[in-house]
């Protein structure tokens, strides 16, 4: 049992039932009446961000989150199939669980974090940024735009498709913000 003073952000509590991480707080002392906290924070199974506000000094019921490293096996029908990296147990999660699970490949690390009372995964995150083959994209044409911000569509090799500037040609390696979903850089060989 922790209380309001505890609050930290990535700090994990039990809000209505859920687990939630902390993202954001502030203890607020207003001139008439008692303290309290305003509270962000973002639900670990569904990734909504819900506000609250605390009394201060309230009790709060703390989770216990576990990171655990795994590796993107394949994807079936159905699932998607990991193994932990030092264990080599697999699990399997259903595609609603895994964020952009277009921008994963076979041999992706991923980061789980796993609701450590009850071993249950709660969220599956990619690293923020991955390598990809452009395996489909127009050909860009010099003078093709006023702007130099000019983006046009292209496929990746996991079959996602992202918007890139019109430099990038197919067989290039690109790097994708798995945050956005958006092009980044071009890697360098």
């Amino acid at each position: 049992m922790a209380s309001t003073a505890d609050f930290k952000n990535g700090l994990c509590i039990n809000f209505n039932g859920k687990p939630c991480s902390i993202v954001w707080f502030q203890h607020v002392k207003p001139g008439k009446g008692g303290a309290f906290v305003k509270v962000k924070m973002r639900n670990l199974e569904s990734g909504r961000i819900l506000e609250n506000t605390f009394t201060a000094g309230e009790k709060i019921d703390l989770v216990s989150i576990e990171r655990r490293p795994y590796q993107f096996l394949y994807k079936d029908d159905s699932n998607f199939h990991f193994m932990h990296n030092e264990t080599f147990e697999q699990i399997s999660l259903l595609p609603e669980m895994v964020n952009n699970p277009d921008l994963m490949k076979a041999g992706q690390y991923v980061e789980m974090m796993f609701n450590a009372d009850e071993d249950r995964v709660l969220t599956c995150e990619m690293p923020p940024f991955v390598e990809l083959e452009v395996t489909y994209t127009e050909p860009g044409l010099k003078g093709d735009t006023a702007s130099s911000s000019a983006l046009k569509p292209a496929t990746l090799e996991t079959g996602a498709e992202i918007k890139v500037p019109l430099f990038i040609e197919q067989g290039e390696i690109i790097k994708v913000d798995t945050r956005t979903r958006e092009y980044y850089e071009r890697v360098k060989s």
